[in-house]
């Protein structure tokens, strides 16, 4: 086993860092922790946490060969990383970082060359099932060489969903799995949403609810997102009342999409999916509050009117 003593840093608490730092405690590792937010870390100190003050303070904190792992935005992976004050200024030849967030895997293929140059190991990690997963076991895709997998895996294992983790071969190979995953979950989670506003504008008076749950009792369609949308209709009533027709996005459906013109390959129900978000920021609809619902539901995002607005909106096909 690589990882001495079960020890890693987390640098991100947000709801997906967290709730895996509580995992980790539970299965008895030493973890070491970093956040901007203090109460998000001082959440986890008082549960067993090691509180570092500053990246500097994380890595001190941490045994050789240290392995950190970054749970931020995608946004604010390069700074947290690579920038002037990033967590690889403060790591040596020999040490791991993991990224779990949803990266664009040109950008972690890019950051693995550059971290290869110091000998610093890099491992891109696609991470889904939302804040629940990362509390209770998450699919994880990971990406990279195949030693680093196997030296790491004890890790991977004690995080993921029952039947382990997959390994794919490669630099951002991970965050290419996990990018074309939210794709398929775009065009997933349109159908669903189209397919309840039809039932809704019938002539028959459905019962929103009750079609969620026969769908969920043994039918083709039977999925975990047709079993959220019930509990959303539970939650917020059948109108959706309070839940925003404008739908949020952060840029996998659109890295998707763009991806797949490149490489020449037609993915017109994922596009489709991706330019419904863009266009609902201006003609919000009752679809819109379905999607909205829904990832609620697995993500916890924000369903208030104006609450969440795609960072991505400049695309256009």
């Amino acid at each position: 086993m690589l990882i001495k003593n079960k020890t890693i840093g987390i640098i991100g608490l947000g709801k997906m860092g967290r709730r895996m730092g509580e995992r980790l405690l539970e299965r008895k590792w030493r973890i070491v922790v970093y956040d901007k937010d203090q109460r998000a870390k001082r959440a986890l100190v008082k549960k067993g946490a090691i509180g570092a003050k500053t990246l500097s303070d994380l890595t001190s904190n941490l045994p050789l060969p240290r392995v950190v792992w970054l749970m931020v935005p995608a946004p604010a992976v390069e700074e947290v990383l690579l920038g002037k004050n990033g967590i690889s200024h403060f790591l040596s030849k020999g040490d791991f970082v993991i990224d779990g967030g949803n990266s664009f895997y040109l950008d972690s293929r890019r950051r693995q060359r550059k971290l290869s140059l110091k000998g610093i190991h890099f491992v891109d990690v696609g991470v889904s099932g939302g804040p629940k997963g990362a509390r209770e076991g998450a699919c994880l895709m990971v990406g990279g060489k195949k030693k680093d997998f196997e030296r790491l895996k004890v890790l991977f294992n004690d995080l993921s969903a029952k039947g382990g983790p997959q390994f794919f071969p490669g630099a951002g190979a991970g965050h290419f799995v996990k990018m074309v995953h939210n794709g398929i979950e775009y065009g997933m989670m349109q159908a669903i949403a189209e397919g309840f506003n039809l039932l809704r504008k019938s002539r028959y008076r459905i019962d929103l609810k009750k079609a969620a749950e026969i769908y969920s009792r043994g039918s083709v369609i039977e999925s975990r997102l047709i079993k959220w949308l019930k509990k959303a209709f539970e939650r917020h009533g059948q109108s959706l009342k309070g839940v925003s027709g404008t739908v949020g996005h952060t840029g996998e459906g659109e890295w998707t999409v763009k991806t797949a013109k490149k490489m020449g390959v037609p993915v017109k129900v994922i596009e489709d999916a991706f330019l419904f978000r863009v266009q609902s920021e201006k003609n919000p609809s009752y679809t819109g509050k379905i999607l909205s619902a829904l990832r609620e539901q697995f993500g916890g995002h924000s369903v208030r009117p104006g609450g969440e607005i795609g960072k991505h909106a400049s695309f256009r096909s």
